[in-house]
């Protein structure tokens, strides 16, 4: 597929946005990025998801996918002569699907509250999400990352929120490695290979950015 013609619509600090942007790298895609304002919203970025009109939105040969993980499995079929993402056993490309979507359930949703509320609801989130990352400790088990020997789709799924620990620990007032070491490794592992540590941001830049829709949203 040499002559694709990609484009991914995205926002810098989008955990989901860095999925895709991972997900192209393993595969060794070529794409053009287009940063965008959530703000004012872009005419393309209305055009390409009419329906949520939110980031990521792959672009491929004019045609949009939409939604993060949905985005992930269509480049691993688009291109599936390289790196597969997913198992191809039945079986365990349904564990796989079941843990991203742990994902996006638990990490994101709890996560999002530990940074947004306050007391006992912040309280709550963070020992939600501490269980949440624990439970993942255990489907990781002795393995080096949930695809195996090589970063799979729950990887994909999972590596790029350890951009956001550091604001969620600042936010929260509490370690995350202390109460998941195994986690912490891990994340550190997936970072040594050249695909995960380019796709990724900063999370010092990405605090900084929670901090600013902490005072944009009347939190801070």
């Amino acid at each position: 597929m040499a002559s694709d013609q990609v484009t991914l619509l995205d926002l810098w600090a989008s955990p989901f946005g860095m999925r895709v942007r991972l997900a192209l790298a393993e595969k060794g895609v070529k794409y053009e990025y287009s940063e965008q304002d959530l703000v004012n919203k872009s005419a393309l970025l209305l055009q390409m998801n009419p329906v949520h009109k939110k980031i990521p939105v792959l672009v491929h040969n004019g045609k949009p996918v939409c939604e993060s993980l949905i985005i992930v499995q269509y480049i691993d079929e688009a291109w599936k002569d390289k790196a597969p993402l997913l198992p191809s056993d039945p079986y365990q490309r349904a564990q796989s699907r079941f843990w991203a979507d742990f994902v996006d359930k638990k990490i994101y949703d709890l996560g999002r509250k530990i940074w947004t509320e306050k007391g006992e609801d912040q309280e709550a989130a963070k020992k939600g999400f501490i269980d949440s990352l624990k439970l993942l400790e255990g489907e990781l088990g002795d393995k080096p990352y949930f695809g195996g020997e090589t970063i799979g789709y729950v990887d994909i799924a999972l590596v790029p929120f350890y951009t956001w620990f550091y604001a969620y620990e600042t936010t929260g007032n509490f370690n995350i490695e202390a109460e998941c070491p195994k986690m912490i490794a891990y994340c550190k592992r997936c970072l040594q290979k050249e695909t995960v540590s380019k796709s990724l941001e900063d999370p010092k830049k990405v605090y900084d950015f929670v901090v600013m829709l902490r005072k944009k949203f009347g939190l801070e």
